[in-house]
């Protein structure tokens, strides 16, 4: 899923994720209310990747409650934003699963992405094999 109130940026992401591999299915939305109604609708993705500047209600908003909620909170997410100061990017690092700055390179994108899952499944892997030694 792309959160991202610019329509242009979750545009380039559709044409540059869903290629002929048919690896990615992107679901846009312009805003965080859509997110949170989708997610609240049970349509659960595999990433959100999430802009940080919007109206109405900022990208940290819409972390803090995907986070809070159960259900979501081990949606893996990026933060994809204009912001470049040194605060955001920090703070972006270390609540998300990335930041990445725009404009952005799909090449590099792709291969973050693959890492944030390389990284979920690893995560997933000794938590399964940690409950099982522990039987």
């Amino acid at each position: 899923m792309v959160v991202d109130d610019n329509p242009d940026v979750i545009t380039s992401l559709k044409i540059g994720l869903e290629d002929a591999s048919q690896l990615y299915k992107i679901l846009g939305v312009e805003n965080g209310q859509k997110c949170l109604q989708l997610l609240k609708d049970n349509i659960i993705p595999d990433i959100i990747l999430l802009d940080i500047m919007m109206p109405q209600m900022s990208g940290w908003e819409v972390f803090d409650r995907i986070k809070e909620n159960p259900s979501w909170k081990t949606i893996p997410i990026v933060f994809l934003t204009a912001r470049t100061d040194r605060i955001a990017k920090n703070a972006g690092s270390f609540l998300g699963e990335d930041y990445i700055e725009k404009p952005f390179d799909i090449a590099d994108l792709k291969k973050r992405i693959e890492k944030v899952f390389q990284n979920k499944n690893s995560k997933k892997m000794f938590a399964d094999n940690k409950i099982t030694s522990n039987r």
